[in-house]
């Protein structure tokens, strides 16, 4: 597996070399850890941008020695470019698997605003992207993570729970997979509909979400993985379902695929993945990886 960190030497990149180092990844894993230097700053001061690329390369190698301790290998790079348009661009040069990035870090205004380096890696990195916060687990709750799973029966929601399943996980670690029912919404009395009509949609809805749970769970226990199932009370969307069960169930890690049966929606403010990744209280990794049907 090709991880790509980025790091900016925020408190926020600390955390993410620190859970990159605590997780167990599958043998030969590999990193990139990387610092983005945005060189407008210094259009008037080359000589001082070589001096802060020279200081920051040698900063990015100790702060990836945890990674080096743990015996993986690993590759400090600095780049200069706009963080936004660099990273996406070095993920898909190094055809990593997965970018490891903080909720936020160095700015006057926190990293998850629109327009935040964070959400642009979201929007436009090819491969999967995780979103990393402090956990409980982190911090000493005990050996396993928590992992919440999001499904609706398709194929993107599929790639997530097999990305979980083909990955290894702390001893101890708990799988939650979770569905929520789609019902319409409507304005008004809505009178071309009979309430029957829409009674039956909602039924539909909460079958199709039972459903979904109860096949992921069967996928990962069939992996070994200790899963159960819930499907959520209603909320005013799914992402809400998503992110109240997170906290009720005090998840350390939600592993979601980019969009789901609606379509192709993971570039749109607002979607499902996107809006569960800037507003969750524990990490999340959205899943972007050649799909398979489970």
């Amino acid at each position: 597996m090709r991880i790509l960190v980025g790091v900016d030497g925020s408190s926020s990149s600390d955390a993410v070399l620190q859970e990159a180092a605590r997780r167990p990844w599958p043998a030969g894993s590999e990193f990139n850890v990387m610092t983005v230097v945005d060189p407008f700053f210094f259009t008037r001061a080359p000589a001082i941008l070589e001096e802060a690329k020279k200081n920051t390369l040698q900063s990015l190698e100790e702060q990836a020695r945890s990674l080096v301790d743990s015996g993986w290998r690993v590759s400090p790079d600095v780049v200069l470019d706009n963080p936004r348009h660099a990273l996406p661009r070095a993920a898909k040069r190094w055809k990593a698997d997965l970018v490891l990035l903080g909720s936020h870090g160095h700015g006057a205004v926190g990293r998850l605003l629109l327009g935040s380096t964070a959400q642009a890696v979201l929007r436009h990195a090819e491969c999967s992207v995780e979103i990393v916060r402090k956990s409980g687990a982190e911090q000493g709750a005990g050996p396993g993570m928590r992992l919440l799973i999001p499904t609706d029966g398709s194929e993107h929601a599929d790639a997530a729970l097999k990305s979980v399943a083909e990955r290894p996980w702390p001893n101890g670690s708990e799988f939650l997979i979770v569905a929520s029912p789609e019902y319409p919404v409507l304005a008004g009395e809505y009178p071309y509909f009979p309430t029957e009509d829409l009674d039956q949609v909602m039924k539909h809805g909460r079958e199709h979400a039972k459903e979904s749970a109860r096949s992921g769970e069967g996928f990962l226990q069939k992996a070994g993985l200790k899963a159960c199932s819930q499907v959520t009370e209603v909320h005013d969307s799914p992402a809400q379902a998503i992110l109240a069960t997170a906290r009720e169930w005090k998840a350390d890690l939600i592993v979601m695929g980019s969009h789901g049966r609606r379509g192709f929606d993971r570039l749109i403010l607002g979607s499902v993945s996107e809006t569960v990744a800037l507003h969750a209280h524990c990490s999340v990794e959205v899943i972007r990886k050649p799909l398979a049907v489970l």
